[in-house]
């Protein structure tokens, strides 16, 4: 699992540039599927044919990250950039970055910026001597991220950028990989836009118009420095989520989630979310609707260079999609 999260942290993948990751993920699991197709938004679609195909199985895991936009160059070769989705300011500044045509820059903030760091105080030095040399590398329009990373802590913890959402890429891949025959027809889809409105796994969601729906995604945790109280901690097994922001779980799926879980020893634990939201809400509402759950993965340090996991919980969210699958849901 270690080695299938460097490589797709190591891919570029902007809210709308999902294409670079999408490459990667078709090539790994071509020769497990029964189809795989990408539609108009660059959603991947990766069939399995089930044993059963009087019901339809979804799980979506976005590809895309938050990044930044180019918005101007000044006459000093500094480049103003604005946010593609959900940016933290103060833990993205002072980091390299690096542009979808691989330009490197640090992003940095304005010293004139005042009342705390704003996205519109932030500014990425790629070393240009003035406007007209910046350009010749960058353009208005260009897309950039923090660099890919990947550090090993203690006890089977890593820390890297991108873990929202490449570990429900990962997990979603793996079980791909794992699960011989499934129950129903699945449907995996990796989806896009999803840091700016869960907008890709809409239309996938009305194409596949699932029975069941499952969602991999990250959640906050209760053990993260000043953190309001929340149960989920890492190290404790997947996380079930119950509620956000944006969906409650259906009591079918949550139930079966649990049952899988309890039957074949896989440690959880349950999630109400306070704030944020995940494609769950998407698949959920499409078409004439649809029982949808989430697994989710516990993070530290979410929407930051640095998310932190713990593998065990990785490994748990794994193992307990890929015996939904197999077992199926009721």
């Amino acid at each position: 699992m270690y080695e299938l999260i460097k490589k797709y942290t190591g891919a570029f993948s902007v809210t709308g540039r999902e294409k670079y990751l999408a490459d990667v993920i078709e090539a790994d699991l071509k020769p497990y599927a029964d189809e795989i197709r990408r539609d108009a938004m660059g959603n991947l679609l990766v069939f399995k044919k089930g044993k059963s195909s009087a019901k339809k199985l979804m799980i979506a895991a976005h590809m895309d990250e938050i990044g930044f936009i180019v918005t101007a160059v000044d006459e000093k070769g500094f480049i103003r950039v604005s946010n593609v989705g959900g940016i933290n300011p103060l833990c993205t500044s002072y980091h390299t970055v690096a542009f979808e045509n691989g330009v490197k820059g640090v992003i940095v903030v304005d010293e004139g910026a005042k009342d705390g760091v704003k996205v519109k105080d932030m500014v990425v030095d790629i070393g240009a001597k003035d406007k007209k040399d910046a350009l010749r590398k960058v353009a208005v329009g260009d897309l950039c991220a923090p660099v890919p990373s990947l550090t090993r802590l203690m006890n089977r913890r890593i820390a890297a950028k991108a873990l929202d959402d490449r570990l429900g890429c990962a997990i979603a891949a793996k079980s791909a990989m794992n699960a011989e025959k499934p129950a129903y027809d699945t449907y995996y889809v990796f989806s896009v836009q999803e840091e700016v409105g869960c907008r890709g796994a809409v239309p996938a969601s009305f194409a596949v118009q699932p029975d069941y729906a499952i969602a991999v995604d990250v959640t906050g945790t209760g053990d993260t420095v000043g953190a309001r109280a929340m149960e989920v901690s890492l190290g404790k097994g997947a996380a079930i989520k119950l509620k956000d922001s944006s969906v409650i779980c259906s009591e079918l799926m949550v139930n079966a989630m649990v049952d899988c879980a309890k039957k074949g020893k896989i440690p959880y634990q349950l999630e109400v979310l306070e704030s944020g939201g995940t494609d769950t809400h998407s698949m959920q509402l499409a078409a004439g609707g649809c029982h949808a759950g989430c697994i989710s993965i516990p993070t530290r340090y979410i929407h930051s260079p640095v998310e932190t996991v713990d593998l065990k919980d990785v490994e748990a969210c794994e193992k307990l999609l890929t015996a939904l699958v197999t077992e199926g849901i009721e």
